[in-house]
Parts: structure tokens; C-alpha cells; sequence
């Protein structure tokens, strides 16, 4: 049966088949099952494409047409066999404080809401999101949408763009994941059906449960019990495995002993403080997991431990996050690390706070809501930086977006990453670029050579 979407009051007949995955809670394996769905279906040679109508992260990818979307989504357009492009991510908000986002229409930033305006503002973005799912529908056999959160989160229902708004909009199936590792899976379930509509329900086609550990016999009589009261069939039962890691699309995954793989017993000592608003933390994903590196994130409230590397990551608002650093004795705790001999490292935002400047002549970030709770309020037009390289920057309008390669200065070896930030940097330990990319320089490095930093995300990637 053909459906029919309205879409800048145009309508378009949807001849491809689409399969909608949504999850009763946040990380219940959403992006897991929409990449090894992909992945089954390109190895199949059937022609797939991955899709999220509406993203919430601060993990962002570039995309060969030069936008952003969320990292998951160009994890599962890799398993498509695909370059990311924005028509999978139509929509991206990423916060900017406690009460903003940045929204992304079709990888260009448009315009800053808050949770209220933006909820008067999904009747454009519902249009946006149909606008890309047109053309997907166009050049591909099979679509695989990624939800967004759960279907159920009652005061978000209202103009949904992200679960079931879109899925009514587009007349698809549903499969409803849950993950059985947090406890309470046929609550989950259950307690999500009944806050549907029957619309709604009658659209949700099965159940996934992720994350079973030991014996599948020992689940069977719950499996029963789902069926019989729901009417609806238990599609699959995904084990628990362990060291099996995807991108994280936000939320900040601290990684366990089990990450392990051996490694020789003299490992480096690298940390990273946890910002308020730190974004593209999947850059130290590969470090988490090397054998021979001691990874740690410093929360908050942990107390900062000796280290052979600090690095200071990338982040949403960056004047708010230096002063957050600087309140909670990040500056003292790297003053000693650096009298020690230890080496600093600035990803992005990070390597702007590593100058001795930040400027925002257009009031980028700098407002009376740009401060982190229990944070300066108001922040200042030119805040100073750490000031242990010799550089300024300036908070620009738009944004550099560019996928790289090139190679690091001191060793040549080669780098693969993306550039997404919205300032230029200047200064005269530019002068002693710490990468060459696409044919310029990147980045500065400090006289004594233990500080250095670049735009470059995704550093640690290259295995040549």
C-alpha cells in the first residue's frame, strides 16, 4: 500500500520500504540495531540508508557536502557502505546551556531556542525532516530510521518530529527496543505501549530485547508473558557482549576494565577533565581501549590525578567551560603538571582556552544564559585563557566545517580527522604549527614543546 507525505505542500508517493527503530529509553541500542541492520542489508547488496530525523548531541561528523550530523548516524552510513551526508541527520540540536541549543537544519546552524521556542518551531522542522526522507526515498532500495529518545516522553509529544510524529507522518513500522542490562525490561515495554496512542500501538510491530546475559531458557516464560499481553511478537533477544563499542551519539560512556586487551604493564597516564558542555568526546574512544594508555574522565567532583597527558577537549561554549575549569582548580592542578614535566594537549575548544585570549565581539556565547549552573554569570566580550601558548582567538559567526588529512609536524605521522569550529585563531606560536592538513597549518606548539594544541577531531584515529 502506497503512502502519501505532505512536505512543503508538495506530496510524494513513498515506494521505499522503511523500518523505524525506536527504544523505550535513551541508550537502549537504538544505534545498534539500526548499524547491524544496515550492515545485513548492504551485505545483502540491497541498497539501504540510515536516517534520524532529529538528533540531540554534541558528538557531531562532517559531511562530504560539507554539514554536520551526529556521529551515530555516520557510523551506520560507513556500515551502509555510504559517505555521512546531511539528508540522514536533517535536524541537529546541539546545547549550547542547560536551557538552549544550537539548531542545525540540513548541516548548517540556523538559529538558537530554547525548550519552549523549539517546541514552536518543529512545525519547520517537520518539513526539513520530510524534505530529506523525499530524497532518500528517491535513491535508495531501503530506509532504517533511528528514533530519538522514547516514543513515551508524554511532554515532548506535541509537533513530535523524532518517534512516532514522523512515523505517522510516513506511515512506517515500528520495532521497540529494550535494554534488559538496566532492570525492569517488560515495564519498559509494556509501560511504553500504554502511552501510545492505538494508533500508535497498533503501529509498533515487535519487540527487540538487547543486552541478555546467560541462558536464553531462563527468559522464555517472561518472553511468553510479553507476547500474550501485548498481542505483539518478541522479533530477537541481542546478547550482552562485552568490548563491543559504537561511537557514543552523546551521553558520555566511561568505559571499564573489561575495555582492557592486555598491553605491556608501563602504560601513559591521560585524562581529560568532563566540561559541562563538552563536545565530540567520541575523539578519545581509541584511547579508552589502547592497551598501553590509562585513560581516565575526571568528573566534577573527582580530584585530579597525576598524569603523564592532559588533554583539554573540545566544547559547546567555551568561554563558559574555561570558567568553569578555572573555578573548580584546573588552572593550579596544570600550572604543576606542566612544573613536572607533564604535556598538555588542546582539542578545538580546548586548544582556544590553551591562548591567552577569547574574544566574542558578536555576542556568540557571551549573554546572561551562556554561564553553567553554580557558573559566572555574564560572561565577558574578552576573557582571558590559560595563556601557555602564545595565541588568540576570535568567536566567529559561521562555523569551519571540513573533513582533513595531513600529518603531524614532529613525527610526520599521518592524521585523518574533521574540523568543526566557529572561530579563528591567531598569534605567533601559529608560527609553530603542530600538523600540516589539506596542504596548510594547524594548530601551535609552545617554545618548550609540552603544550600544544589544533582544531583537529578524530586525532588519535589514524593507525598509520
Amino acid at each position: 500500500m502506497k503512502s502519501f507525505v505532505k512536505t512543503s505542500a508538495k506530496y510524494f508517493v513513498n515506494k521505499t520500504p522503511t523500518l523505524m527503530v525506536q527504544g523505550t529509553t535513551s541508550d537502549a541500542g537504538k544505534s545498534i540495531l539500526v548499524t547491524g541492520l544496515c550492515k545485513i542489508l548492504h551485505r545483502n547488496d540491497i541498497k539501504v540508508v540510515p536516517f534520524k530525523p532529529q538528533n540531540m548531541a554534541l558528538n557531531s561528523a562532517v559531511t562530504e557536502n560539507g554539514g554536520e550530523i551526529g556521529r551515530a548516524q555516520a557510523v551506520q552510513a560507513f556500515a551502509c557502505g555510504l559517505a555521512p551526508h546531511t539528508d540522514m541527520n536533517p535536524i541537529l540540536l546541539k546545547p549550547t546551556t542547560d536551557k538552549k541549543a544550537q539548531v542545525i537544519i540540513h548541516g548548517k546552524a540556523t538559529v538558537q531556542k530554547d525548550a519552549i521556542g523549539y517546541q514552536n518551531y518543529k512545525k519547520i522542522a517537520l518539513n526539513a525532516v520530510l524534505e530529506s526522507y523525499a530524497r532518500l526515498s528517491e535513491n535508495y532500495q531501503a530506509i532504517i530510521v533511528e528514533g530519538a529518545g522514547s516514543p513515551a516522553e508524554i511532554n515532548l509529544r506535541e509537533n513530535d518530529v523524532a518517534n512516532m510524529g514522523f512515523a505517522e507522518e510516513v506511515d512506517c513500522p515500528v520495532i521497540l527496543i529494550a535494554d534488559i542490562d538496566r532492570g525492569g525490561v517488560f515495564a519498559h515495554i509494556v509501560g511504553t505501549l500504554e502511552l501510545l496512542s492505538q494508533t500508535e500501538q497498533d503501529r509498533v510491530k515487535g519487540f527487540v530485547i538487547n543486552r541478555f546475559r546467560g541462558d536464553i531458557k531462563l527468559l522464555q516464560n517472561g518472553l511468553d508473558w510479553l507476547e500474550k499481553k501485548t498481542n505483539k511478537p518478541v522479533l530477537g533477544v541481542l546478547p550482552y557482549i562485552q568490548g563491543l563499542y559504537i561511537e557514543a551519539e552523546d551521553a558520555l560512556s566511561i568505559k571499564s576494565d573489561e575495555a582492557s586487551l592486555g598491553g605491556s604493564k608501563q602504560k601513559l597516564k591521560v585524562i581529560v577533565p568532563v566540561l559541562p558542555r563538552i563536545s565530540n568526546h567520541t575523539d578519545f574512544d581509541v584511547l579508552q581501549l589502547h592497551p598501553n594508555v590509562d585513560f581516565e574522565f575526571i568528573g566534577p567532583n573527582d580530584d585530579i590525578p597525576s598524569a603523564d597527558l592532559i588533554i583539554l577537549p573540545g566544547s559547546k561554549s567555551v568561554i563558559a567551560d574555561l570558567t568553569w575549569l578555572k573555578e573548580r582548580g584546573w588552572e593550579a592542578a596544570i600550572k604543576r603538571h606542566l612544573r613536572y614535566g607533564g604535556k598538555v594537549l588542546g582539542i578545538c575548544g580546548g586548544y582556544q582556552m590553551l591562548g591567552n585570549s577569547i574574544s566574542d565581539p558578536l555576542s556568540i556565547e557571551c549573554s546572561v544564559e551562556s554561564g553553567i549552573e553554580n557558573s559566572v554569570i555574564g560572561v565577558s566580550k574578552n576573557t582571558a585563557g590559560f595563556a601557555w601558548l602564545n595565541i588568540e582567538t576570535e568567536l566567529q559567526a559561521s562555523k569551519h566545517l571540513e573533513n582533513i588529512t595531513g600529518h603531524l609536524i614532529f613525527n610526520n605521522a599521518m592524521v585523518t580527522g574533521y574540523e568543526i569550529h566557529a572561530g579563528r585563531t591567531t598569534g605567533a606560536d601559529t608560527k609553530f604549527p603542530m600538523l600540516h592538513i589539506n596542504e596548510r597549518p594547524d594548530g601551535a606548539v609552545s617554545h618548550d614543546k609540552q603544550v600544544m594544541g589544533c582544531y583537529i577531531h578524530g586525532l588519535f584515529d589514524s593507525t598509520k
